[in-house]
């Protein structure tokens, strides 16, 4: 279904999908990445579109869930996803991260949480172990992992290899 181009890198085949909550941090650097470069994205987010931040804004193809509350966005966003990567700068899950743990591990979806130093082709054999086309990213908000935007951003540079661009016959 997917095909390494290196022991390091994931490629991306045109159904993958990147999701998150659209939360600071971690959530919305996977979908500024995505949008970025162009790999379909979206997710849910609480109702009002709620975040640390503010409303989250529309280009961010994220739809309401039916409460205000944080834990349904998380918890809806693993279920609908065929595995979740929880990006933090420490070794600790703690806050919502333990929590997106917890809804995996109820919800028997594979997780994994990426933090420095943890080598990323463990981040690669983890997405083609689980046949990975809908990918959930949770995380640290930026506001408590000061960085965190950035390194997720790096992480899926250097993880996710997008191929070429469909031939468009029209």
């Amino acid at each position: 279904m997917h095909s390494q181009s290196n022991s390091d890198r994931f490629m991306l085949l045109p159904q993958f999908r990147l999701v998150s909550g659209g939360q600071t941090g971690a959530a919305l650097a996977a979908l500024d990445w995505a949008i970025a470069h162009r790999v379909d994205h979206g997710g849910w987010c609480p109702k009002g579109r709620r975040s640390e931040d503010g409303a989250i804004p529309p280009q961010y193809l994220l739809s309401e869930t039916p409460l205000a509350n944080y834990l349904q966005r998380t918890e809806w966003n693993v279920r609908d996803s065929d595995a979740t990567v929880i990006f933090t700068l420490t070794d600790k899950l703690d806050g919502g991260s333990k929590r997106t743990a917890q809804f995996a591990d109820k919800l028997h979806r594979p997780c994994l949480h990426f933090r420095p130093g943890v080598h990323e082709k463990y981040l690669t054999q983890f997405l083609v172990r689980h046949k990975v086309t809908t990918l959930n990213i949770a995380g640290k908000r930026e506001s408590s992992a000061p960085g965190i935007y950035r390194f997720v951003v790096d992480t899926l540079d250097r993880v996710l290899a997008v191929g070429p661009p469909a031939i468009d016959g029209g």
